[in-house]
């Protein structure tokens, strides 16, 4: 992260099945909007209150954005990190318009609700190199002890 963006943690549910793209480049981009509702909790009434739901525009990028398209669907329950990020662009009549979107850093699916499958697919793209978790292609490596 670099300096001046603003983090953010998302919890809620996705409005609808996310939407897998390529660039023209090759690589994949997953756009899905996160719908997160506040509640708290009425001593007066004794219920549970929803406050006002805000929607966040999101995209993954790359082996991110393939396994958020293949693992999750609308109405998932998600926990999303990301950074706020804003777009400016101008419209073919000419009018500037802008808009916040989050770019997502990495994303699961919510137990808090709901139990869920974890299917393991590693791959070695999605560590970055020098990282000691990442473990070689070799089966014995993959038994290993971490290195520390």
């Amino acid at each position: 992260m670099s300096f001046g963006e603003t983090p953010i943690t998302l919890v809620g549910n996705l409005t609808d099945d996310p939407e897998l793209k390529f660039t023209e480049g090759g690589a994949a981009l997953a756009k899905f909007t996160i719908a997160v509702t506040p509640r708290s909790f009425d001593r007066t009434s004794n219920q549970w209150k929803d406050g006002t739901t805000a929607f966040y525009r999101c995209a993954a990028w790359r082996t991110l954005a393939e396994h958020v398209a293949e693992s999750m669907s609308k109405g998932s329950r998600v926990v999303a990190t990301g950074r706020m990020r804003q777009h400016d662009w101008t419209t073919d009549q000419g009018e500037k318009r802008s808009m916040l979107a989050v770019e997502i850093d990495d994303v699961g699916a919510s137990v808090r609700f709901t139990t869920v499958t974890v299917n393991a697919k590693r791959t070695n793209s999605a560590a970055p190199a020098g990282d000691p978790w990442n473990t070689p292609g070799n089966p014995a490596a993959a038994d290993a002890e971490p290195p520390f």
